[in-house]
Protein backbone atom coordinates (compact mmCIF):
# COMPACT_ATOMS: atom_id res chain seq x y z
CA UNK A 1 0.00 0.00 0.00
CA UNK A 2 2.71 2.28 -1.14
CA UNK A 3 0.59 4.43 -2.93
CA UNK A 4 -2.11 6.71 -1.32
CA UNK A 5 -4.94 5.57 -3.52
CA UNK A 6 -3.97 1.85 -2.12
CA UNK A 7 -2.68 3.43 1.30
CA UNK A 8 -4.47 3.53 3.14
CA UNK A 9 -7.21 -0.42 3.26
CA UNK A 10 -10.96 -0.96 3.36
CA UNK A 11 -12.65 -3.64 6.55
CA UNK A 12 -15.74 -5.15 7.22
CA UNK A 13 -19.01 -4.99 9.21
CA UNK A 14 -21.78 -6.56 9.92
CA UNK A 15 -24.44 -6.37 12.64
CA UNK A 16 -27.32 -8.89 14.08
CA UNK A 17 -30.47 -7.87 12.80
CA UNK A 18 -33.98 -9.77 13.67
CA UNK A 19 -34.46 -13.15 12.21
CA UNK A 20 -31.79 -13.04 9.87
CA UNK A 21 -29.28 -12.42 12.59
CA UNK A 22 -30.71 -15.49 14.53
CA UNK A 23 -30.55 -17.52 11.05
CA UNK A 24 -26.52 -16.76 11.23
CA UNK A 25 -26.12 -17.49 14.80
CA UNK A 26 -22.50 -19.04 15.05
CA UNK A 27 -21.93 -19.10 11.63
CA UNK A 28 -18.25 -17.43 11.23
CA UNK A 29 -17.73 -13.96 10.11
CA UNK A 30 -15.23 -14.36 7.38
CA UNK A 31 -12.84 -11.12 6.88
CA UNK A 32 -9.99 -10.77 4.32
CA UNK A 33 -7.31 -8.53 5.73
CA UNK A 34 -3.33 -7.16 4.49
CA UNK A 35 -0.98 -8.35 6.61
CA UNK A 36 1.22 -5.61 5.40
CA UNK A 37 -0.34 -2.64 5.95
CA UNK A 38 0.55 -1.40 9.46
CA UNK A 39 -1.35 0.46 11.47
CA UNK A 40 -4.06 -0.96 9.83
CA UNK A 41 -3.45 -4.34 9.79
CA UNK A 42 -0.76 -6.73 10.27
CA UNK A 43 0.34 -9.84 11.28
CA UNK A 44 4.17 -11.26 12.43
CA UNK A 45 4.67 -14.47 13.37
CA UNK A 46 1.18 -16.17 12.69
CA UNK A 47 0.07 -12.61 15.56
CA UNK A 48 -2.53 -10.50 14.29
CA UNK A 49 -2.55 -6.99 15.02
CA UNK A 50 -4.05 -3.31 13.97
CA UNK A 51 -7.10 -1.23 13.95
CA UNK A 52 -8.67 -3.09 11.02
CA UNK A 53 -8.75 -6.26 12.99
CA UNK A 54 -9.85 -5.15 15.80
CA UNK A 55 -12.90 -3.11 14.47
CA UNK A 56 -13.33 -6.77 13.10
CA UNK A 57 -13.13 -8.32 16.02
CA UNK A 58 -15.61 -6.05 17.74
CA UNK A 59 -17.71 -6.52 15.07
CA UNK A 60 -17.65 -10.13 15.63
CA UNK A 61 -18.46 -9.62 19.28
CA UNK A 62 -21.18 -7.45 18.69
CA UNK A 63 -23.02 -9.87 16.13
CA UNK A 64 -22.52 -12.83 18.57
CA UNK A 65 -21.02 -15.04 16.20
CA UNK A 66 -16.79 -15.97 16.04
CA UNK A 67 -14.28 -14.33 13.70
CA UNK A 68 -12.43 -16.00 11.07
CA UNK A 69 -9.56 -14.03 9.17
CA UNK A 70 -8.30 -14.75 5.93
CA UNK A 71 -4.50 -13.36 5.94
CA UNK A 72 -3.14 -12.35 2.15
CA UNK A 73 0.14 -10.61 1.30
CA UNK A 74 0.40 -7.22 -0.57
CA UNK A 75 1.84 -7.23 -4.24
CA UNK A 76 3.82 -4.38 -4.85
CA UNK A 77 4.44 -4.95 -8.68
CA UNK A 78 3.62 -1.99 -10.84
CA UNK A 79 1.26 -3.89 -12.57
CA UNK A 80 -0.71 -5.41 -10.10
CA UNK A 81 -4.10 -3.82 -8.91
CA UNK A 82 -5.59 -4.13 -5.41
CA UNK A 83 -9.03 -3.56 -6.74
CA UNK A 84 -8.11 -7.15 -8.59
CA UNK A 85 -6.33 -8.73 -5.75
CA UNK A 86 -9.30 -7.77 -3.62
CA UNK A 87 -12.47 -8.85 -5.89
CA UNK A 88 -10.44 -12.25 -6.46
CA UNK A 89 -10.40 -12.91 -2.54
CA UNK A 90 -13.68 -12.19 -2.28
CA UNK A 91 -14.99 -13.59 -6.27
CA UNK A 92 -13.03 -17.12 -4.87
CA UNK A 93 -15.23 -17.27 -1.54
CA UNK A 94 -12.44 -16.54 0.51
CA UNK A 95 -14.03 -14.39 2.35
CA UNK A 96 -17.52 -12.53 2.85
CA UNK A 97 -16.08 -9.39 3.24
CA UNK A 98 -12.69 -7.36 2.95
CA UNK A 99 -11.14 -4.95 5.23
CA UNK A 100 -8.59 -2.10 4.01
CA UNK A 101 -10.43 -0.73 1.25
CA UNK A 102 -10.38 2.81 -0.46
CA UNK A 103 -14.08 3.98 -1.39
CA UNK A 104 -13.02 5.81 -4.48
CA UNK A 105 -16.03 4.72 -7.53
CA UNK A 106 -12.69 3.53 -9.98
CA UNK A 107 -12.19 0.67 -7.52
CA UNK A 108 -15.94 -0.35 -7.05
CA UNK A 109 -18.51 -1.90 -9.66
CA UNK A 110 -17.07 -4.66 -12.40
CA UNK A 111 -13.75 -4.26 -12.89
CA UNK A 112 -12.81 -4.08 -16.62
CA UNK A 113 -11.12 -7.65 -16.52
CA UNK A 114 -13.08 -10.60 -16.46
CA UNK A 115 -10.68 -12.61 -14.31
CA UNK A 116 -7.67 -11.96 -12.47
CA UNK A 117 -4.88 -14.58 -10.13
CA UNK A 118 -5.36 -14.55 -6.72
CA UNK A 119 -2.86 -12.75 -4.11
CA UNK A 120 -0.21 -14.79 -1.70
CA UNK A 121 -2.76 -15.85 0.92
CA UNK A 122 -2.45 -17.36 3.94
CA UNK A 123 -3.08 -21.44 2.97
CA UNK A 124 -2.06 -20.82 -0.52
CA UNK A 125 -1.74 -24.03 -2.26
CA UNK A 126 0.54 -24.29 -5.76
CA UNK A 127 -2.63 -24.94 -7.90
CA UNK A 128 -3.58 -21.30 -6.59
CA UNK A 129 -1.06 -19.99 -8.23
CA UNK A 130 -2.17 -20.91 -11.61
CA UNK A 131 -5.64 -20.25 -11.21
CA UNK A 132 -7.62 -17.52 -12.66
CA UNK A 133 -11.21 -16.46 -10.56
CA UNK A 134 -13.61 -14.81 -12.61
CA UNK A 135 -14.56 -11.38 -11.21
CA UNK A 136 -17.70 -10.32 -9.51
CA UNK A 137 -19.04 -6.78 -8.86
CA UNK A 138 -17.71 -4.41 -5.69
CA UNK A 139 -20.20 -2.83 -3.23
CA UNK A 140 -19.30 -0.70 -0.35
CA UNK A 141 -20.09 -0.52 3.21
CA UNK A 142 -20.78 2.46 4.91
CA UNK A 143 -17.34 4.19 5.63
CA UNK A 144 -16.08 3.92 8.87
CA UNK A 145 -12.98 6.24 8.68
CA UNK A 146 -11.04 8.48 6.35
CA UNK A 147 -7.68 8.38 4.64
CA UNK A 148 -6.18 11.59 4.28
CA UNK A 149 -2.55 13.00 3.80
CA UNK A 150 -0.77 15.29 6.45
CA UNK A 151 2.60 17.67 6.39
CA UNK A 152 5.48 16.11 8.68
CA UNK A 153 8.38 18.61 9.09
CA UNK A 154 12.03 17.31 9.75
CA UNK A 155 14.34 17.89 12.45
CA UNK A 156 15.67 21.28 11.79
CA UNK A 157 12.40 22.36 9.77
CA UNK A 158 11.23 26.36 11.40
CA UNK A 159 8.72 25.86 14.50
CA UNK A 160 5.85 26.86 12.71
CA UNK A 161 1.88 26.81 12.50
CA UNK A 162 1.47 24.56 8.86
CA UNK A 163 -1.95 25.60 7.50
CA UNK A 164 -1.22 24.32 4.06
CA UNK A 165 0.65 23.61 1.34
CA UNK A 166 1.98 27.44 1.01
CA UNK A 167 3.37 27.53 4.48
CA UNK A 168 6.41 24.84 3.43
CA UNK A 169 7.46 27.00 0.37
CA UNK A 170 10.96 27.79 0.62
CA UNK A 171 11.88 24.44 2.99
CA UNK A 172 13.23 21.37 1.11
CA UNK A 173 10.78 19.19 0.75
CA UNK A 174 11.05 15.51 -0.10
CA UNK A 175 8.44 12.70 -1.48
CA UNK A 176 8.09 9.60 -3.29
CA UNK A 177 7.49 9.54 -7.01
CA UNK A 178 4.16 8.92 -8.55
CA UNK A 179 2.36 9.15 -5.76
CA UNK A 180 -0.82 10.96 -4.82
CA UNK A 181 1.84 14.05 -2.91
CA UNK A 182 3.84 14.34 -5.67
CA UNK A 183 1.07 14.96 -7.86
CA UNK A 184 0.07 17.82 -5.25
CA UNK A 185 3.67 18.89 -4.61
CA UNK A 186 4.81 19.32 -8.24
CA UNK A 187 1.27 21.05 -9.25
CA UNK A 188 0.95 23.58 -6.53
CA UNK A 189 1.31 26.91 -7.22
CA UNK A 190 1.82 25.81 -10.84
CA UNK A 191 4.72 24.47 -10.14
CA UNK A 192 6.54 27.05 -7.61
CA UNK A 193 7.87 24.38 -5.61
CA UNK A 194 9.69 22.08 -7.75
CA UNK A 195 12.78 23.36 -7.48
CA UNK A 196 12.39 22.43 -4.15
CA UNK A 197 11.60 18.84 -4.25
CA UNK A 198 13.92 15.94 -4.40
CA UNK A 199 12.26 12.82 -5.52
CA UNK A 200 12.32 9.22 -3.87
CA UNK A 201 11.83 5.69 -5.24
CA UNK A 202 9.23 3.98 -3.66
CA UNK A 203 10.84 0.87 -2.31
CA UNK A 204 14.60 1.02 -3.20
CA UNK A 205 15.43 4.09 -1.81
CA UNK A 206 15.25 5.12 2.44
CA UNK A 207 13.01 7.82 2.43
CA UNK A 208 12.55 7.40 6.12
CA UNK A 209 16.29 7.70 6.98
CA UNK A 210 16.88 10.33 5.08
CA UNK A 211 14.01 12.37 6.05
CA UNK A 212 15.19 11.45 9.87
CA UNK A 213 18.96 12.69 8.65
CA UNK A 214 17.59 15.98 7.60
CA UNK A 215 18.48 15.83 4.48
CA UNK A 216 15.12 17.68 3.82
CA UNK A 217 12.68 19.59 5.92
CA UNK A 218 9.41 18.61 4.63
CA UNK A 219 6.71 15.79 3.38
CA UNK A 220 3.24 15.40 2.22
CA UNK A 221 2.59 11.85 3.52
CA UNK A 222 -0.67 9.65 4.29
CA UNK A 223 -2.01 10.34 8.08
CA UNK A 224 -1.20 6.46 8.53
CA UNK A 225 2.53 5.87 7.38
CA UNK A 226 3.96 8.24 10.05
CA UNK A 227 1.33 6.66 12.46
CA UNK A 228 3.07 3.73 11.99
CA UNK A 229 6.45 5.17 11.74
CA UNK A 230 6.71 6.73 14.94
CA UNK A 231 5.24 3.29 16.22
CA UNK A 232 8.37 2.22 15.31
CA UNK A 233 10.58 5.11 16.39
CA UNK A 234 9.07 6.67 19.11
CA UNK A 235 12.28 8.56 19.33
CA UNK A 236 11.78 10.37 16.07
CA UNK A 237 12.71 14.07 15.99
CA UNK A 238 9.69 14.54 13.36
CA UNK A 239 7.34 16.28 13.87
CA UNK A 240 3.32 16.07 13.35
CA UNK A 241 1.89 19.41 11.91
CA UNK A 242 -1.74 18.82 12.38
CA UNK A 243 -2.85 19.87 9.06
CA UNK A 244 -4.70 17.45 7.11
CA UNK A 245 -5.01 17.66 2.98
CA UNK A 246 -8.35 18.52 2.36
CA UNK A 247 -9.05 16.02 -0.41
CA UNK A 248 -9.01 12.42 0.67
CA UNK A 249 -11.06 9.37 1.14
CA UNK A 250 -13.29 7.29 3.00
CA UNK A 251 -11.95 3.73 4.07
CA UNK A 252 -14.64 1.27 4.54
CA UNK A 253 -15.76 -2.68 3.81
CA UNK A 254 -16.44 -4.00 0.56
CA UNK A 255 -18.23 -7.30 -0.62
CA UNK A 256 -19.36 -8.91 -3.79
CA UNK A 257 -22.66 -7.94 -4.86
CA UNK A 258 -25.97 -9.89 -4.40
CA UNK A 259 -26.07 -10.15 -0.83
CA UNK A 260 -28.25 -7.41 0.06
CA UNK A 261 -29.22 -8.31 3.39
CA UNK A 262 -24.92 -8.99 4.68
CA UNK A 263 -24.79 -4.96 4.11
CA UNK A 264 -27.55 -4.12 5.59
CA UNK A 265 -26.14 -5.61 8.68
CA UNK A 266 -22.68 -4.19 8.11
CA UNK A 267 -24.04 -0.43 7.72
CA UNK A 268 -26.19 -0.85 10.81
CA UNK A 269 -23.28 -2.22 12.38
CA UNK A 270 -20.90 0.19 11.38
CA UNK A 271 -23.38 3.20 12.30
CA UNK A 272 -23.88 1.91 16.02
CA UNK A 273 -20.23 1.47 16.67
CA UNK A 274 -19.34 4.89 15.27
CA UNK A 275 -22.30 6.73 17.64
CA UNK A 276 -20.74 5.08 20.57
CA UNK A 277 -17.30 6.30 19.65
CA UNK A 278 -16.13 3.05 19.87
CA UNK A 279 -14.32 2.84 16.06
CA UNK A 280 -12.39 6.22 17.52
CA UNK A 281 -11.37 4.29 20.51
CA UNK A 282 -9.65 1.34 18.60
CA UNK A 283 -7.91 4.00 16.85
CA UNK A 284 -6.54 5.13 19.51
CA UNK A 285 -5.35 1.42 21.13
CA UNK A 286 -4.13 0.58 17.61
CA UNK A 287 -1.72 3.79 17.91
CA UNK A 288 -3.57 5.78 14.93
CA UNK A 289 -4.95 9.09 14.37
CA UNK A 290 -8.33 8.65 13.95
CA UNK A 291 -10.28 11.05 11.39
CA UNK A 292 -14.37 10.34 11.10
CA UNK A 293 -15.80 9.86 7.37
CA UNK A 294 -16.86 12.80 5.60
CA UNK A 295 -19.06 12.86 2.44
CA UNK A 296 -19.60 11.72 -0.03
CA UNK A 297 -19.61 8.42 1.28
CA UNK A 298 -17.78 7.14 -1.69
CA UNK A 299 -15.64 9.45 -3.62
CA UNK A 300 -15.76 10.47 -7.43
CA UNK A 301 -12.80 10.20 -10.22
CA UNK A 302 -9.61 12.65 -8.74
CA UNK A 303 -9.62 15.43 -10.94
CA UNK A 304 -6.44 17.94 -11.19
CA UNK A 305 -8.37 20.49 -9.97
CA UNK A 306 -9.19 19.10 -7.07
CA UNK A 307 -5.64 18.57 -6.23
CA UNK A 308 -5.37 23.05 -5.36
CA UNK A 309 -5.67 22.87 -1.77
CA UNK A 310 -4.54 25.20 0.19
Amino acid sequence: MRRFSAMLAAVSLFILSGGASRARDGEALRVCLNEQAPPYSVRHNGEGAGFDLAVAEALAKQLGRPLEVQWFETRLEDDVSGTLDANALLSDGRCQLLAGYPLTEDGLGKPGAESARLPDFDGLKPADRRRRIVLGTLQPSKPYHYAALTIVLGRDAPDKPVNGIGDIDGLRIGVEGGTLSDTILMTFGEGRLIDHIAHFVPGRDDFWSSFERGDFDAALIPVHQFDAYRANYPDTKLRATGYVYPVGFNIGFVRLAGDSRLMSEVDAALASLLARGEIAGLAASAGMTYLPPRQPAVRKHFLLSDLKGP
